[in-house]
């Protein structure tokens, strides 16, 4: 407890990432809420298909849903809406003694919409409606066909927590997207004060393909200073990108700008670092976590990073703003070496949304399986 009291302290707050009917009624959710600082969960449907297809209490449901002729994605939302309305009830406490800052839970439109904005917006609505409370959060996609969604549902006073973010143009999109929808409020005298909303920036993702493509590609074809070079980048472009994102978050909601809303009431989209379990062997269990501590963040870590944290993390402030000359260096790097990061960042994006896609087609046909 001692650990997250201290990253409070220090500015960040420090979600779960997993979600499941499990650690909700064996009392897990409510003792991380209590004694070790929890302050907000997410959820997407890869945990949602783990949860469901990997144990026998969503059985009972399936089945009933199932016998009213309820169809397998209309059974998925039930069990989901069902989970992140128990979970927003059990983190309420947060929320009201936050004053709506921390305490959210976050429920994902389905990951076939990442391509429609007019389908994303109007599920985003229905879920949000259905989930019925004030410490929900709708994840939506940073994709380009999702801004214009984003912006809408901000705009129409609905929480949102903004996914599949890799790239710092992508991040910068999504910040702005966030200030029109709060300025379009303003304009109308519509109160901005109670509106939320986090951008979730995905960090070991990137690490594993920019590795991929130094060790298996760019070094052993490289020759001299261009291998060296390429040799130092592995296991440096996640949190040097989250670095400079975090340079931009400090521009965006700072200046005349930023100071009109705030007057208003309204509060930053906070930076939230997604993806922190290390899926690198080799590399430490807490590298997501320990560089990029510093106001106004989010970290959501999965149970095994947490305990890892726990363990042997190490907490120092505002480390977020360290070491950004380094960060930009690594940038201007990978350009000397000619790998291009945009690319990268757009095959991630891609690869994100299969990999929702993929788990949300096995779980539909796992709940079919179940309900016969």
């Amino acid at each position: 407890m001692e650990k997250f009291d201290k990253l409070l302290e220090y500015g960040q707050s420090y979600w779960l990432d997993n979600l499941s009917r499990e650690i909700i009624t064996n009392g897990e959710l409510e003792n991380r809420i209590k004694n070790e600082g929890l302050r907000g969960i997410t959820s997407n449907p890869s945990i949602f298909n783990k949860a469901i297809s990997s144990g026998h209490l969503y059985d009972d449901q399936i089945k009933a849903l199932a016998g009213k002729g309820k169809k397998p994605e209309e059974i998925y939302e039930a069990l989901a809406i069902q989970d992140i309305q128990k979970a927003c009830d059990l983190l309420r406490p947060v929320f009201d003694a936050s004053n709506g800052e921390d305490g959210f839970v976050s429920l994902e439109v389905s990951p076939y919409l990442a391509r429609e904005t007019e389908k994303t917006k109007a599920e985003a609505r229905r879920l949000y409606k259905s989930v019925d409370r004030p410490n929900c959060m709708i994840k939506i996609p940073g994709t380009p066909e999702g801004i214009p969604a984003i912006e809408e549902m901000l705009y129409e006073g609905i929480n949102i927590n903004i996914t599949l973010l890799f790239s710092i143009e992508s991040y910068e999109a999504v910040a702005e997207a966030y200030l029109k929808a709060l300025e379009r409020r303003a304009e109308e005298g519509k109160p901005i004060d109670k509106i939320a909303s986090v951008a979730s920036f995905f960090l070991s993702r990137i690490d594993v393909l920019t590795d991929k493509i130094l060790s298996d590609d760019i070094i052993p074809n490289s020759h001299g200073d261009k291998k060296i070079l390429a040799e130092n980048l592995l296991g440096e472009t996640a949190i040097s990108s989250a670095k400079i994102a975090y340079q931009s978050f400090l521009n965006a909601f700072s200046g005349d700008r930023w100071e009109k809303l705030a007057s208003k009431g309204a509060r930053v989209q906070r930076p939230l670092w997604a993806s922190t379990s290390n899926k690198t062997e080799g590399y430490s269990d807490t590298r997501y976590v320990e560089p990029l501590i510093g106001p106004f963040t989010v970290n959501t870590m999965p149970a095994e990073t947490i305990e890892a944290f726990k363990h042997h993390g190490k907490v120092l402030p505002n480390t977020v703003n360290e070491d950004v000359k380094k960060a930009l260096s690594v940038f201007s790097d990978l350009e000397k070496i000619e790998l291009n990061l945009d690319h990268i960042t757009d095959q991630l994006v891609k690869e994100g949304i299969e990999k929702f896609t993929d788990p949300f087609d096995s779980l539909l046909k796992s709940i079919e399986k179940e309900a016969n």
